[in-house]
């Protein structure tokens, strides 16, 4: 898999998180924050192999704006 740099949070240092990477197979990757909060995690049914990232909201619209 190819991942190609799309946008990374404007308020972090270089090579920190969050990060948004698009693929050469028409997908996401997000570079965040992993989710360990126990109330969070009990709402949603994580399959072996995956996890929650969080994001800030303000990196919405960089997906279909990518920074140059």
């Amino acid at each position: 898999m190819k991942l190609t740099l799309v946008a990374q949070d404007p308020n972090s240092a270089p090579q920190n998180s969050p990060t948004l990477y698009q693929t050469d197979r028409g997908s996401w990757v997000i570079q965040g924050y992993v989710v360990n909060d126990p109330e969070a995690l009990s709402t949603v049914k994580l399959p072996a192999g995956e996890t929650l990232v969080e994001i800030p909201d303000y990196m919405i619209p960089l997906f279909n704006n990518p920074q140059p």
